[in-house]
């Protein structure tokens, strides 16, 4: 599969129409091999990888034997056996589950990407696994207890929004892998219950002295802040360090004495043990802060104290990135940190920053490439205090801007324009204007102009986020301009389906595409046949589709797999004319999972 891993269904195809071999003596195979082999083994990206595989049979073997680090956008393309017979010296995999979707809560409890046949796999065929980096994945306990047992030189571990496991798994990876260089944890849900934690910060060996980054904002759980003062003192190497919200002002004042070399620290709360203002606490972190010369990333701020915000003033100058989205901060309170942050180039923060906070980041922050602006009221029941005036701000003062995501819930087509006019560099553009189908809010017109004008102007524009009310024509601009898009997300939008049609005509590099509450039914799922093959995966909820367009979308596509998600049992008479709630259609090399549970139903 060309983005996952160079196991794909086209290559069988390709090998039988590579160039022929030349006839080589023996000894000069050898050579060509091995010349071959040193090659690529400076092809370090994924897709170069997968390019040179797809060549000739002698390129995809010396491949196989030569690649170390593995891509897998999804754990059901292809089976942990499969993979391991094929790579025989892999150092470091990435491996991606749930539908992305998961994240909003779209994707059943249950629903699969469990690590476990995979951990297996990997234990019997790579001794000297160095990296495992999981994304929204099923981890269990005894998954990190295999990960510290079978790979004596493993070094980094990454889980990203898994579930599943709890402190006594991390207690594992802590107390056995000691080599450890990183160990982090994001948005990830622990399953502890509270009399069965564990101080698993306490469990790092005496002699750790490899970490480098150590992330753990998302454990709940509190801890033994003395244990960790030690790990501190004894990683001379420990670059990047967040911390979750039981550590206060106080014992962060501790750690940053013994960590002065840290170049990305995440605070947890940025508040004092005695609730009120305290001058020894700040004095000190002024001085603490002043002293760390090579800080130039910041995050954290949970449950903050803004009377404390002055503490990190000495180091804004220094600032390239800057993560304020769990901080609920006005613009009053953020503008003395803003006016100082120069060289920022990545600024994510709550929409309680408003349009004159995102005015002065326009007017400090020319440097800037990627910009969030998060929610504080996820539901979009409460008015957001950003709108188009706060983008066309940022669209006027930082030309250099290459990914965006904005959540507001009101915007003008004039405001998109100047943005994609200002900047011609956006490589992301992710809108979300939250409510049902909002037009312009100066106009009362639907949002076409502007987002046409993103796909026209932005030649360079790889992901796309729409929302607002949109007729088909803004699909016809996607599909039209939109030439390089790669990940297409479209909710509550569109007439017909014309508008998809559009978008699977035009957008011929289309590899992720996630669709909820739009009319499309199965005139326009079926207009996309010719993309699926290509095509990671696609996602549609709460649409027109019947299972009798789902079927026929299965029958013609055998390397594709089609799962309905349903809430309720689906077997009944009419069944074929049925609305399906939920489809995930993605690519596979060996066919239908065999861990559905009863709620999906793979056609």
């Amino acid at each position: 599969m060309k983005e996952e891993i160079s196991i794909m269904p086209e290559e069988d195809e390709n090998l039988e129409q590579a160039p022929a071999e030349y006839s080589l003596s023996p000894s000069s195979d050898q050579v060509f091999k091995k010349v071959l082999e040193n090659v690529l083994e400076l092809l370090t990206h994924k897709r170069d990888r997968n390019a040179t595989s797809a060549v000739c049979r002698s390129w995809y073997d010396t491949d196989a034997r030569t690649r170390r680090e593995l891509f897998i956008g999804n754990c059901y393309a292809v089976s942990p056996d499969r993979v391991v017979e094929r790579f025989k010296s892999i150092k470091s995999i990435v491996l991606k589950g749930k539908p992305r979707f998961a994240d909003f809560n779209l994707v059943p409890y249950g629903w699969g990407a469990n690590f476990t046949p995979w951990v297996k796999a990997l234990g019997d065929a790579y001794q000297h696994l160095e990296r495992i980096s999981l994304k929204r994945m099923v981890v269990t306990d005894e998954n990190l207890m295999s990960i510290a047992e079978n790979f004596p030189l493993f070094k980094d571990l990454s889980l990203i929004c898994c579930e599943g496991f709890s402190t006594l798994g991390l207690a594992a990876i802590a107390e056995k892998c000691r080599h450890l260089r990183v160990l982090d944890l994001i948005e990830d849900y622990l399953e502890d219950e509270d009399d069965e934690v564990v101080d698993w910060i306490s469990k790092f060996p005496e002699t750790t002295t490899t970490l480098e980054s150590l992330v753990f904002d998302c454990v709940a759980h509190p801890f033994n802040i003395h244990s960790l003062e030690g790990l501190v003192a004894r990683s001379p190497s420990l670059r990047r360090l967040s911390v979750n919200q039981h550590v206060t002002l106080e014992q962060l004042h501790r750690i940053m004495v013994l960590a002065p070399q840290l170049t990305d620290l995440g605070t947890g709360s940025f508040r004092s043990e005695t609730g009120s203002m305290v001058a020894d606490p700040n004095l000190n972190l002024v001085s603490d802060f002043a002293s760390s010369t090579s800080l130039n990333r910041l995050s954290g701020f949970r449950e903050i104290e803004p009377q404390y915000l002055p503490a990190i003033y000495p180091v804004c100058v220094n600032l390239t990135s800057l993560n304020f989205s769990f901080a609920n901060l006005t613009a009053d309170q953020l503008d003395p940190v803003i006016c100082q942050c120069h060289n920022l180039q990545t600024f994510w923060v709550l929409d309680t920053i408003g349009d004159e906070g995102l005015q002065s980041v326009a007017e400090a922050c020319h440097d800037l490439r990627d910009l969030r602006v998060f929610p504080l009221d996820a539901t979009g029941d409460s008015e957001s205090s950003v709108s188009d005036i706060g983008l066309q701000s940022i669209a006027e003062g930082c030309p250099k801007l290459q990914k965006i995501l904005y959540f507001c819930q009101r915007m003008t087509n004039a405001a998109v324009i100047a943005m994609s006019k200002n900047c011609p560099e956006l490589l992301v553009f992710r809108l979300c204007i939250m409510g049902l189908h909002q037009p312009d809010r100066i106009t009362g017109e639907p949002m076409d102009g502007g987002f046409g004008a993103i796909v026209r102007n932005c030649k360079k524009l790889t992901r796309l986020s729409v929302s607002g009310l949109l007729t088909d024509k803004a699909f016809e601009y996607i599909g039209r301009y939109g030439k390089l898009i790669r990940t297409l997300s479209v909710a509550f939008a569109a007439e017909s389906d014309l508008g998809l049609k559009y978008v699977f005509e035009g957008c011929t590099r289309l590899l992720k595409l996630e669709i909820r509450d739009c009319p499309f039914g199965d005139s326009a799922l079926i207009s996309g046949l010719p993309l699926f093959y290509n095509m990671r995966f696609l996602w549609m909820s709460t649409c027109n589709l019947s299972v009798r367009g789902c079927r026929e979308l299965a029958q013609s596509k055998p390397n594709v797999v089609v799962e309905v998600i349903e809430d309720e049992d689906m077997e009944n008479e009419d069944e074929e004319e049925m609305v399906v709630d939920r489809l995930y259609m993605y690519r596979s090399l060996v066919g239908p999972r065999t861990d559905a549970p009863p709620f999906v139903k793979i056609l």
